[in-house]
């Protein structure tokens, strides 16, 4: 009997299993990828195992339903680690009275987590050497009255600048039957010298009007529209195809509708053209993608991302509780850093966490006002040693 056929067949054999064997496993859930691989800010993460993916997928289904959705939530939960995506739930409506059902793709008004967005864009333009954060912010606007007060001052809320809110609710100030716009908030703070609530980088005090003063700061810089600037410089290069900042432009009786605890329709007031503290629509999984891109120091500069993710507020608590450059943060001893930002704005409420010591994010978007939303800091110890005691209130909420 010959036995060369015999030899080289089982030798074909072992090699076949021996390379099935030693082959890399493709990876699993490459779908949930949140970047395709040809976008330039897509950082390198590992896929995540199946184990950790059924585990926490469950673990953040029975979370949402015991702390989220049996508030009759309206809007979008979602879970996502290394930019895949572990749950996802929508739910509610865009607009009740036309009775449109609420889809995982339409934008939501997400508030003050807005900020991070626009704090996001003028690192950016720092990275590129077009602002200096320790720069007077009357170098990039003319009309700005306080002398002092620098970027940095008002990415971290610590400027002291009164809120539009307030000023522009007086009758003899301004017309509220017109829409008012980001200029005209200079305007009046050049023509009216309002008193500053503090001197400059003296405490901590949450205020919308800085970051109405850094949107400017982005138009006078690059001559265009705030809008237009964050469509072509952090939506599109992103892919967050769902995404776009609201000014008096808008339409607003086709965006989506906000909506009283109760369900009554919210109505857009005179503040609704204000845009940088607020007015940016989007989705979870767009914001996803602008958590995953700042991994990247493509995107942002890691000596960038060192200043961003850091605390600026120390008067109390120790800085427990602290503000960096656009997020906010919990800084326990003996704890992984929680970073977030919150937002509520008419109905609108919204929690934006990112755990970045795990790459980790946790997103929940209502259109329907809940504090539900805020349930989202009690589930990240699941996933390590972050910060339970959340007996500690919060900094000023000016949302």
């Amino acid at each position: 009997m010959n036995v060369r056929p015999l030899f080289y067949i089982s030798l074909c054999c072992f090699l076949v299993f021996s390379c099935q064997e030693n082959k890399v496993p493709t990876p699993v859930f490459q779908s949930s990828q949140v970047f395709p691989d040809s976008n330039q800010f897509a950082p390198q993460f590992p896929v995540i195992s199946h184990d950790f993916r059924v585990a926490s997928k469950a673990y953040a289904n029975k979370f949402y339903r015991e702390r989220i959705f049996h508030h009759g939530y309206s809007g979008t939960f979602l879970v996502a680690k290394n930019g895949q995506v572990i749950f996802e739930r929508t739910t509610g409506y865009f607009n009740k009275k036309q009775k449109q059902k609420l889809k995982s793709n339409d934008p939501i008004h997400v508030a003050s987590i807005s900020k991070v967005a626009t704090a996001i864009q003028i690192l950016r333009l720092c990275d590129r050497g077009l602002i200096d954060l320790n720069a007077d912010v009357r170098i990039y606007l003319k009309d700005f009255p306080y002398k002092d007060i620098t970027v940095k001052m008002l990415l971290n809320h610590r400027s002291g600048l009164p809120y539009y809110g307030y000023f522009s609710d007086n009758s003899s100030i301004w017309n509220r039957k017109k829409l008012l716009t980001n200029r005209d908030v200079l305007k009046l703070i050049k023509k009216h010298q309002f008193k500053p609530y503090f001197p400059p980088n003296k405490k901590f005090s949450y205020c919308n009007t800085n970051y109405v003063m850094l949107a400017l700061i982005a138009e006078e810089i690059l001559q265009k529209p705030f809008p237009q600037i964050m469509r072509e410089e952090f939506f599109n290069p992103l892919g967050m195809s769902n995404s776009f900042i609201a000014d008096t432009s808008t339409n607003f009786k086709n965006v989506c509708q906000s909506y009283r605890q109760s369900g009554a329709s919210f109505k857009f007031n005179f503040l609704d053209g204000i845009y940088g503290d607020k007015n940016m629509y989007t989705t979870a999984r767009d914001l996803l993608k602008m958590d995953v891109a700042s991994y990247n120091s493509n995107f942002l500069s890691d000596s960038i991302k060192a200043l961003m993710f850091k605390g600026y507020s120390f008067e109390k608590r120790k800085g427990a509780v602290n503000y960096g450059l656009g997020i906010r943060m919990y800084l326990f001893k003996g704890k992984k850093p929680f970073y977030y930002h919150t937002g509520w704005w008419h109905g609108n409420s919204a929690c934006y966490a990112s755990l970045r010591t795990d790459t980790l994010c946790v997103i929940a978007l209502s259109n329907q006002f809940t504090k539900s939303v805020y349930q989202v800091r009690n589930m990240t110890p699941y996933f390590g040693n972050y910060p339970s005691d959340f007996s500690y209130e919060s900094l000023d909420v000016e949302e």
